[in-house]
C-alpha cells in the first residue's frame, strides 16, 4: 500500500487528479479506460481539477468509461440528492468530451434491485474490469455503502444504511435523517478489490481513525476499508489533518518514501 500525504485538501486533490489523468493518458489500445468514481464531499476537488485539465486539453475522456460506486434506492435521477444528479451536476456535464453512453450509474428506481446489481457486475466484466477505482471512506471506514461488518468478499448489491450514515448524510436532506433513504445500491468490497488499482481519498481530522484503521489496523469487516491492505496496487491520498491517529513512525515512513510526490 502507498500512502501519499499532502499538506492540505487542495494539494491532495491536485495530486490525485494528476495521477488519474496520467493513467488515462498512458492508456492505449482499443479497449476504453475504465474509471470507478465516488460521490460525497471528498472527490469534489478532484473533479474540479480534472474538469480544468480536460478543458485545457491535458486529458481526454473520449475513451473513458465510468462506473459509479453507488446510488440511493428510491431516488429518481432528477432528485437533487440522487447520485446520478450529483455526478452530472458536479462532473460529467462540465467535461468537453465525455460520452453519455460511457457513463454507468446504478438505477435507484429499478423494480428489480437484485437484478440491477447483477447486471452492473456483468457490465463491469464486459469492459474487462475496472482499471482504476477512486473512492472515499466514511468516518466509520465504510467504502462505498459497504457499512461496518459487510463481507469483504461482497459484490454489488442492496445495502441497508446505518443510523450513523443517515445522520451524517442528513445535512443534504434538510438535517432530517428520516428523509435519507434507508437503502442503497452499492458495489461490493470484492468489486472494488477486483480493480487493477484503487485510489482512496481520506481528508479531514474526522477521518483520522479511519485512516489509522486502513493503514495500521487489522484486516477486518469492522473497518471495510481495511481490505485495501490486501490489494496489490492500493493508494491512499490524504491530507495532514487526517493523520492524527497514525503513529509517528508510520507518518514519517510514508513522508520519506513518498517524498517526491509531495506538492
Amino acid at each position: 500500500m502507498r500512502v501519499v500525504i499532502q499538506e492540505n485538501y487542495n494539494n491532495m486533490c491536485k495530486w490525485a487528479a494528476a495521477y488519474i489523468a496520467g493513467k488515462i493518458n498512458a492508456h492505449s489500445g482499443d479497449r476504453p479506460f475504465v474509471l470507478g468514481l465516488p460521490t460525497g464531499s471528498s472527490p469534489i476537488g478532484v473533479y474540479r481539477e480534472l474538469i480544468d485539465m480536460n478543458r485545457a486539453g491535458k486529458v481526454s475522456f473520449s475513451n473513458v468509461v465510468t462506473v459509479n460506486m453507488d446510488e440511493y434506492l428510491g431516488l429518481p435521477h432528477e432528485h437533487d440528492q440522487s447520485y446520478w444528479y450529483f455526478m452530472h451536476d458536479t462532473f460529467f456535464d462540465h467535461l468537453v468530451d465525455m460520452k453519455p453512453e460511457n457513463i454507468n450509474i446504478l438505477n435507484g428506481m429499478t423494480d428489480d434491485p437484485e437484478g440491477e446489481c447483477r447486471r452492473y457486475e456483468e457490465k463491469i466484466a464486459s469492459y474487462g474490469g475496472i482499471d482504476l477505482f477512486m473512492g472515499g471512506i466514511g468516518v466509520d471506514g465504510h467504502l462505498a455503502f459497504n457499512e461496518p461488518f459487510t463481507s469483504l468478499n461482497s459484490r454489488t448489491g442492496v445495502r441497508d444504511l446505518t443510523t450513523d450514515t443517515r445522520i451524517v448524510n442528513s445535512r443534504f436532506f434538510g438535517n432530517d435523517p428520516e428523509k435519507v433513504p434507508a437503502q442503497a445500491l452499492s458495489v461490493g468490497i470484492g468489486t472494488v478489490m477486483d480493480s487493477k488499482e484503487v485510489l482512496v481519498l481520506i481528508n479531514g481530522h474526522n477521518k483520522a481513525r479511519a485512516l489509522a484503521a486502513v493503514v495500521e489496523g487489522n484486516v477486518s469487516h469492522r473497518w471495510t476499508c481495511s481490505a485495501l491492505q490486501m490489494h496489490n496496487a492500493a493508494i491512499i491520498a490524504c491530507d495532514e489533518a487526517a493523520c492524527g491517529e497514525i503513529t509517528v513512525d508510520t507518518y514519517k515512513y510514508f513522508l520519506d518514501i513518498e517524498r517526491n510526490e509531495r506538492l
